[in-house]
């Protein structure tokens, strides 16, 4: 993984990667700006647990708490958002590493949306579920890496697989290699912990996915080719 990693890093400098990169940092910055805002607001306004010992500390802490959920949630939200403009790195990673693919399938944009609303959904649906181990240290490092490498991984994984695939076969590949794209999910999510390079995970992650994409197709074994649905 960290040479599909590499590959995907070193790409960076391809103009056609440029223009979402610009987006990408452009979108993260106002995702956070909001996600910091929406926590912020939450924090001092709800009781979420019904435990008053652990409410009054958030309370307390206000903004820095809100600063460490919006951190928290930023890499799976951001993966949300970003998937709606990454069609074009998957595109320019395929024309130069694996030009015998040809075109690849046409995605409505009122598909991408809507995976992308599930999608955001399922995301503040299990982070609002382990909220409360979120202000455990120690625990939340687990927590934080679980969910989001999950998570990460699967969006990754579907924004290039659907390409290439159909639904079936989608699910029976996320199925068989579920494994192996949480650990990259858990890398992408490392990735994303980490100041000022968060900004570009999204282009870095989508073009390291169809790396990995690949390397699985390439390496099924005959018999699970041949009892896969028809892809």
């Amino acid at each position: 993984m960290i040479a599909h990693l590499t590959r995907a890093i070193l790409q960076l400098p391809d103009k056609a990667f440029t223009r979402t990169i610009i987006l990408s940092i452009l979108g993260s910055l106002v995702m956070f700006a909001l996600l910091l805002a929406g926590f912020g607001w939450a924090l001092t306004h709800t009781s979420f647990f019904d435990i008053p010992w652990l409410d009054t500390g958030i309370d307390l802490l206000g903004g820095l708490a809100g600063l460490f959920l919006a951190w928290m949630m930023f890499p799976a939200v951001t993966v949300a958002i970003s998937s709606l403009m990454l069609d074009g790195i998957v595109d320019a990673v395929e024309r130069r590493h694996y030009p015998h693919l040809g075109p690849a399938q046409e995605i409505p944009l009122w598909r991408s949306i809507l995976e992308s609303l599930r999608f955001l959904g399922l995301v503040l649906l299990l982070n609002l579920v382990a909220l409360p181990l979120y202000f455990v240290p120690v625990v939340n490092l687990f927590v934080f890496y679980l969910v989001n490498g999950y998570l990460i991984g699967r969006e990754y994984y579907e924004l290039v697989a659907v390409r290439r695939l159909n639904k079936p076969g989608v699910r029976w590949l996320r199925s068989r290699e579920k494994l192996r794209l949480f650990a990259a999910g858990i890398i992408i999510a490392f990735i994303s912990s980490l100041p000022i390079v968060n900004l570009v995970v999204p282009v870095v992650a989508a073009a390291f996915m169809v790396h990995l994409f690949e390397q699985i197709r390439r390496s099924l074994p005959p018999e699970a080719a041949a009892n896969r649905p028809e892809m």
